[in-house]
């Protein structure tokens, strides 16, 4: 059964104190490099909806060429540190819940959901896409950045549910264990989930994430 949203909000707020730890692995330097270059010019002077966005770590690199920045997270744990970490004047943070996105007018031009789209149970893509689209306006750009699955730097998968979601068991520094969804979805499966929702559809991939560029149909 797919983790409820109350057991994700509790997981990422345990792991608050030491969810950058996963940006200090050796072997994902260079990728992460490269995708801090490769961001920001693709939401330069857009205003921005960024849902789930941990401690800020992505919004730090939006922030600087966005012309605004909203920016939500279930956790407010992580929110601090998210604030303190990015305190550009035009970045607003909120305690948020990504299934119901704010819409207001005008309407954001761009949006950005790092390392969330793998928390979305497969009967749940189409209804969040939904909501975040419609937060956004027609032609906006969005981009989906996560991770791929790969073996020795990537937590095993510990089990699958019938509806095809993956899991993985993940400690943490305090010796509590957590039960997390976490999918790795391929090229096609994120094609045809924004199948009539997206246009100009690009996909692409580093050695330990992919990224799916899009403006909202």
């Amino acid at each position: 059964m797919p983790n409820s949203p109350d057991e994700m909000q509790d997981y990422y707020a345990a792991r608050a104190p030491e969810y950058d730890k996963i940006y200090l692995k050796p072997e994902r330097q260079q990728d992460l490099r490269q995708i801090e270059a490769w961001l920001p010019p693709l939401f330069a002077g857009r205003s921005v909806l960024e849902v789930a966005c941990g401690t800020g770590y992505w919004t730090q690199f939006i922030a600087p060429s966005a012309s605004r920045v909203l920016a939500l997270d279930a956790a407010p744990e992580t929110m601090r540190i998210a604030r303190s970490r990015v305190p550009q004047p035009n970045v607003e943070f909120a305690v948020g819940d990504a299934y119901a996105l704010p819409h207001s007018e005008p309407k954001f031009q761009g949006g950005f959901a790092g390392f969330w789209f793998s928390h979305v149970p497969k009967s749940r893509t189409r209804e969040f896409l939904h909501g975040f689209h419609a937060a956004l306006e027609p032609g906006a750009t969005v981009v989906l950045l996560d991770n791929l699955f790969v073996p020795g730097s990537s937590s095993p998968i510990s089990d699958s549910d019938a509806e095809g979601n993956t899991y993985q068991v993940r400690r943490l520094s305090d010796g509590t264990t957590h039960r997390v969804l976490k999918n790795f979805p391929s090229e096609s499966e994120l094609r045809s989930v924004t199948d009539g929702l997206a246009v100009r559809v690009r996909y692409r991939t580093w050695r330990y994430y992919w990224a799916l560029e899009y403006a909202v149909a």
